[in-house]
């Protein structure tokens, strides 16, 4: 089993629940988070005033889903989120020994 750990535009959160339904993912987890990446924020001017702005609003959307499935949410979120411009975001994976439902008990990915 894998996690992705997608991180995106908000304004892309739509398409990537998309791209998840389509693949089955089971569940995902949304955060609102705040972060810079290579763009370093932006400048802007307010009334006169020079204002640096470094730490952007973004979403990240956690999963957990198998090796398979995993591979495939990548390719398509490349394709499909991609803008080529910095900001698009960044998937990181991570191996996950085991799951467990508490309800039930099972293990693996029955408890997905």
């Amino acid at each position: 089993m894998k996690k992705l750990e997608i991180i995106i535009k908000s304004e892309r959160l739509e398409s990537l629940k998309k791209i998840l339904e389509e693949c089955q993912a089971n569940g995902i987890m949304v955060s609102n988070i705040m972060g810079y990446g290579n763009q370093k924020g932006y400048t802007q001017m307010y009334r006169g005033t020079k204002y640096v702005v470094n730490l952007l609003p973004k979403v990240k959307v956690e999963t957990v889903v198998s090796e398979e499935t995993a591979e495939i949410i990548i390719d398509k979120v490349v394709k499909e989120i991609n803008t080529g411009n910095y900001g698009d975001g960044k998937i990181f994976v991570y191996e996950v020994q085991d799951a467990i439902r508490i309800r039930t008990g099972e293990h693996g990915q029955q408890a997905l």
